[in-house]
């Protein structure tokens, strides 16, 4: 059975330890999809100059994070490692140079989320790093050369944000109406998406000023790519969460599934 592909607005670190609306869709999420055999996961908190693979078979739980309450940093997500699926996708990215990693770990973009998704931590997860160095259209195309992973059994996520202006955000517990900005660039967003448009959103800097304020800094917006890339053309597209916290941040999920798209 063909997985879905997902992208999920992870917002800020508190999500994984509070329940509120988006921590029940991200339930949901988990519980309306089959079991995957896998998770290939890539964060918008691994971000540096090269392609490198998450290939420990215990990987550590990161807290990249500071100012946080103490329980945050509590939190662990142990799910287990797949170096045999790291290796798998190094041969689908071949000869793309992609290196093995046994450093890092899950960061706060995968396990505050998959915390909700599939609180049982007993699937195996495997981190993509975002290179830095390279344009947009290179991590769509990744996208497209993990493709058939979901044929597999496994899961494709992205974690990031598809609006995410830290210098806009509205601190605090208040709140706040989203910027019209970051509401007309998510419309136009899911509008592009459910046309099966990807092109514009892969040159997402040519949209104009709602989306330079809505991605001023790649790192979010570019999990949501990886995704695209590993849609088929005949896949549904739904948004199963919603919301801008802060006014800010997007909390949109995008997710591709050919089981309602056939």
């Amino acid at each position: 059975m063909r997985m879905p592909a997902i992208f999920l607005g992870h917002g800020n670190p508190m999500n994984a330890i509070e329940q509120n609306a988006y921590t029940k869709a991200w339930r949901d999420i988990g519980s309306g999809i089959p079991r995957p055999s896998g998770i290939v996961a890539v964060s918008a908190h691994w971000y540096l100059p090269a392609t490198l693979v998450l290939a420990m078979e215990k990987p550590r739980t990161i807290h990249d994070f500071g100012g946080f309450p103490r329980p945050l940093y509590e939190v662990t997500y142990p799910a287990p490692g797949d170096p045999a699926l790291a290796t798998r996708i190094r041969e689908l990215l071949a000869p793309m140079e992609v290196g093995l990693d046994h450093r890092w770990g899950f960061d706060h973009g995968t396990w505050s989320v998959l915390r909700h998704v599939f609180p049982t931590a007993d699937i195996p997860v495997v981190q993509i790093s975002i290179d830095e160095t390279q344009p947009a259209e290179f991590h769509y195309q990744i996208g497209q050369r993990l493709r058939s992973l979901r044929d597999e059994g496994v899961l494709i996520m992205g974690s990031g944000n598809l609006v995410h202006n830290l210098h806009a955000y509205a601190w605090g517990r208040h709140p706040v109406e989203p910027f019209e900005w970051a509401v007309r660039f998510e419309r136009q967003a899911r509008t592009l998406l459910q046309r099966g448009d990807h092109q514009p959103l892969v040159a997402y800097e040519s949209l104009g000023a709602d989306a330079m304020l809505s991605a001023p800094t790649p790192d979010h917006y570019l999990p949501l790519l990886y995704v695209m890339g590993a849609s088929e053309k005949n896949d549904a597209v739904t948004f199963p969460v919603e919301g801008v916290d802060g006014g800010a941040v997007s909390m949109l999920a995008v997710q591709f599934d050919s089981r309602r798209g056939s």
